[in-house]
């Protein structure tokens, strides 16, 4: 068997601002004022260091950061679940997502969940708002909320998939689908393969350089997926 570790966030769905509209939201909340700034889109970096980035980049005095990203880390889901019409409504499913998504959770031999930045309830918030969630076992998943460093969470997604199927999964039988850099880093340095899919603000050419071990344009050739995952990645 083989674990499947989808990425999210431009890999599987788009959610335009979405993410920065509920970052704006709990930082009014928590910190009293507007923030000029924002986390950068697309860049992969777990929810817990992004909402760092936010403080910082707002000038929050650093011996006040760690209380108040606590605060708004914890108020995040339940915005986002605030918006989980919205999401259904402009969210996008990016194309060939639930079709590679589908054939990957019809494959008996191939174990789909996710390793993603979001937090554990963000992701299900997206995922069931567009109708992915029925195509991963997310229990057997890791999330931003299991450990910020996100090469960490693969280790954690490989000893819940061998607590809950009985296989030892490790680099050889472990591969991240993702879209930017970190997903790249996250293999790299977690113990899982990557193929890279140039479907967000990564191009194929980067993602081939920063040493992903194949690079899709995106998700459209299910078929070419399929034989990425069950012949060419290592056996």
């Amino acid at each position: 068997m083989k674990l499947v570790l989808w990425d999210i966030d431009r890999t599987l769905v788009y959610t335009g601002n979405i993410d920065r509209q509920v970052y704006r939201e709990a930082f009014t909340a928590v910190v009293g004022r507007l923030p000029e700034a924002l986390p950068a889109k697309g860049t992969g970096v777990t929810m817990p260091l992004a909402v760092r980035e936010l403080l910082v980049s707002n000038h929050v005095p650093a011996d006040r950061i760690d209380a108040l990203a606590d605060s708004i880390i914890e108020q995040l889901p339940q915005r986002l679940n605030a918006h989980r019409e919205l999401i259904a409504r402009e969210g996008t499913v990016l194309p060939g997502a639930r079709e590679a998504l589908a054939a990957v959770h019809d494959d008996d031999l191939l174990l789909p969940s996710v390793v993603t930045g979001n937090l554990r309830r963000s992701a299900r918030v997206k995922l069931l708002a567009l109708n992915l969630a029925q195509y991963l076992d997310m229990d057997v998943g890791a999330y931003a909320s299991d450990d910020a460093h996100r090469p960490s969470l693969v280790r954690i997604a490989q000893e819940r998939a061998a607590s809950a199927y009985g296989y030892v999964f490790n680099r050889t039988n472990t591969v991240i689908i993702g879209d930017s850099l970190q997903d790249v880093t996250t293999g790299q340095q977690g113990g899982a393969q990557v193929i890279g899919v140039a479907s967000g603000t990564t191009s194929a050419e980067r993602l081939m350089a920063a040493g992903a071990d194949h690079v899709l344009p995106d998700l459209t050739d299910t078929d070419q997926l399929l034989q990425l995952l069950t012949h060419h990645t290592t056996q």
